[in-house]
């Protein structure tokens, strides 16, 4: 049986990052939320034994360093299922991109090998195989909101927000999460734990708030929950060593804001950056604006959790 699934992408609503662990990783604050652009990927058991991936994008490694054949490796493992894994992976997501492709990938093909073998795994074996490949593979298991703690990968469903036109931009440069974390690490050190609590404090309050939910009937989409939370000040850490290195990205971001943009931000450490927007009128007009530019500018909305899980299986044959 092949199964077909969309990866869909995520943004990160702010992205606060902490202290250096002992264990080599940063405690970090943000709030994921997924948004409709995707990858497809076809993933099928056959005869015989192995993993193997497809993909026409040469940037997307086909061994075992792909966090889908990671993935896979394991979900085979604890099911002691046998047979060879296909996955084919139809790119359309940037690699590096800061919307969270690689880590979609392997939950598509997490889900995809569930409903190919008809074994289905608990949902703590499917979150623990998936903080074991990588920090931002368990949102994927949630989807819509998410509140990422600890590495990102403690999430939390947050109460379903309504959808909101995006407009994200793609630059060719890629950025390495790796660097920008080092990066980060030489610029600031003390306050870093100060600045969590903070954040804290933060999201508890908009979350504590009577607006956060669907909005009232006739309440516009300037008034949404989403673009409260945005208006509290969330910004992303990135930023702050990314931009200097790719001021290119900062020039993105302040052409997203002239483009009408309510909220500008870096995803993840980039080098996507999106823009949200009160209307899809709005963000169809700044797609027009950005591409006469120059830019990759494509218009796209973010998915509450009903609608990620319900687009997410395509078919299977």
């Amino acid at each position: 049986m092949t199964v077909t699934a969309r990866s869909f992408a995520k943004i990160n609503l702010g992205l606060y990052i902490g202290p250096l662990r002992p264990d080599g990783y940063h405690d970090l604050r943000t709030v994921y939320q997924t948004i409709a652009l995707h990858d497809v990927l076809r993933v099928s058991v056959g005869k015989g034994s192995g993993i193997e991936i497809y993909c026409a994008d040469p940037r997307v490694p086909c061994d075992e360093s792909n966090t889908c054949y990671r993935v896979a490796e394991q979900v085979m493992d604890v099911l002691r299922a046998k047979g060879k894994v296909t996955i084919e992976i139809e790119k359309r997501l940037p690699v590096q991109g800061g919307l969270g492709a690689a880590s979609s990938n392997a939950v598509a093909t997490l889900i995809a090998l569930e409903r190919a073998l008809k074994k289905p795994l608990s949902q703590p074996a499917r979150l623990r195989i998936a903080a074991e490949v990588g920090s931002d593979l368990p949102m994927f298991l949630v989807g819509g909101t998410v509140l990422g703690v600890g590495r990102g990968e403690e999430v939390y469903p947050l109460p379903n927000l309504p959808a909101t036109p995006v407009v994200a931009v793609t630059p060719d440069a890629g950025v390495s999460t790796p660097k920008a974390f080092a990066d980060w690490d030489q610029l600031t050190h003390s306050e870093a734990s100060d600045r969590l609590m903070e954040v804290g404090r933060v999201l508890s309050a908009w979350l504590g708030s009577p607006n956060t939910g669907a909005p009232a009937r006739g309440r516009s989409r300037a008034g949404s929950p989403l673009l409260d939370l945005v208006r509290t000040g969330i910004e992303n850490d990135f930023e702050k060593v990314v931009f200097p290195q790719y001021p290119d990205l900062r020039d993105i971001k302040g052409a997203l804001e002239r483009a009408g943009a309510l909220y500008a931000s870096l995803s993840g450490s980039g080098s996507t950056l999106y823009g949200l927007f009160s209307t899809r009128a709005a963000a169809a007009r700044a797609v027009g604006r950005l591409q006469k530019q120059g830019l990759r500018a494509v218009a796209t909305v973010t998915l509450t959790r009903q609608q990620y899980w319900k687009k997410s299986l395509v078919a299977s044959r």
